[in-house]
């Protein structure tokens, strides 16, 4: 019997607003979805596609999170490990091993082993297909928060720190979403 690796990602440990969110994935032995790659290195479009074939063909996969009030209680580090856990721990089938992208591990001993793989997400097709899981999960989650706050430009940069966000922070303050421990925001609550 074929062992049942998870792939783990994440995304959004950069912005400066909402939940970071990762992706637990296992892809069966025969799967047909190509150009699996990094998220990062993907078209919008294409990540589109991508993620509506990942989750018709994968034996399953599940998304956890941390939301900004857990990454200001933890810091960014522990809230990722936190949400790696959840979404390993959401699947509907157990995995036998997890390969996560990057060079620390959650703490998952008690399901499974576990390794980390630095830029796995664009070596291994289960990486890549949590980490694409991941980052259309989370951007579509930016488009809401773009619906009921236009003026903030979400659906451009997605929360990071450019210019236009920093501009708009100045302007119209604070949002209950951000990650208060965040220095730019921080900065503006002091």
């Amino acid at each position: 019997m074929q062992k049942l690796i998870a792939g783990v990602d994440e995304a959004g440990r950069g912005p400066l607003i909402g939940a970071v969110v990762t992706a637990a994935v296992i892809l069966p032995a025969e799967f047909d979805i190509p150009n699996l790659d990094d998220s990062k290195k993907i078209t919008k479009k294409k990540r589109e596609i991508l993620y509506e074939l990942i989750i018709d063909q994968a034996c399953c996969w599940a998304v956890g999170r941390a939301e900004a009030e857990e990454i200001d209680q933890l810091n960014i580090l522990h809230a990722t490990m936190l949400a790696m856990r959840r979404s390993i721990e959401a699947l509907s089938i157990k995995p036998d091993h997890v390969q996560v992208d990057g060079n620390r591990c959650p703490h998952i001993e008690h399901i499974c082993s576990v390794e980390a793989i630095i830029r796995g997400d664009g070596l291994i097709p289960c990486i890549s297909a949590a980490s694409i899981i991941a980052k259309v999960t989370r951007d579509r989650e930016m488009l809401a928060l773009h619906a009921r706050f236009p003026e903030y430009g979400f659906a451009k940069h997605n929360g990071y720190p450019t210019p236009e966000h920093l501009a708009a922070l100045e302007k119209y303050g604070v949002l209950a979403e951000h990650r208060k421990s965040f220095a730019p925001v921080k900065k503006l609550l002091s």
